[in-house]
């Protein structure tokens, strides 16, 4: 059976993409075997696997793809149980266009705030031209960076019903966890106690979409 294939996209920079890739493949890995593509021309993802240590290595492999990105995440399906592709933020390439041709899941991380859903309604046209060809692709908003203890204003809620993709019930807290398992080359699975609360966001995130 091929890998089910997650992209995560947004074409704003600065919405927390690679953290939220980096994490929900390393939660994926405890179901199976994962690959990451890393789409973005800056090797975020690249480069934070790289600085995983020895004793604590990252659990999922990561690589760049130069070629066609839809043809090369269609080879290596069958060898994993679950690719997740780290799209690069923005849409003037063909890149996330490719990516969500053989996506099953595509997870748009997005800001608290209306200004920056509201940035994403290229993507979200995007993503209705991709289920022409790709109908079995199902894209969610992930409200990523929630301040603890603060819940989704008025007029982001009222933004949120603006749009057709449904947002998943979990939300990502802002955590210093999750940049301090980024400085290691890590993920919050492997930070002990202190990543625990991170943990079961992204398991229930893992659990929404699977």
């Amino acid at each position: 059976m091929p890998a089910k294939i997650f992209s995560i996209a947004n074409q704003k920079g600065g919405s927390g993409k690679t953290t939220l890739s980096m994490n929900f493949a390393a939660g994926l890995s405890q179901r199976g075997r994962v690959l990451i593509i890393d789409a973005d021309p800056q090797g975020s993802a690249a480069q934070w696997s790289s600085l995983s240590s020895d004793d604590k290595p990252f659990p999922v492999s990561v690589i760049a793809v130069g070629g066609n990105l839809a043809r090369e995440a269609e080879r290596f399906a069958k060898d994993y149980d679950y690719i997740v592709i780290d799209c690069p933020p923005t849409l003037e390439t063909s890149t996330m266009s490719l990516a969500m041709q053989v996506s099953d899941v595509i997870l748009i991380p997005v800001l608290p705030s209306p200004v920056d859903l509201w940035a994403s309604i290229r993507l979200a046209d995007s993503i209705e031209h991709a289920k022409i060809r790709n109908r079995k692709l199902k894209p969610y908003i992930v409200i990523n960076q929630l301040e603890p203890r603060s819940a989704l204003s008025k007029a982001m809620k009222e933004a949120l019903e603006e749009f057709d993709i449904p947002t998943l019930s979990t939300s990502v807290r802002r955590r210093a966890i999750y940049r301090n398992a980024a400085v290691e080359g890590a993920s919050v699975y492997c930070m002990g106690k202190r990543g625990e609360s991170a943990v079961d966001e992204i398991n229930c995130i893992i659990e929404e979409v699977l």
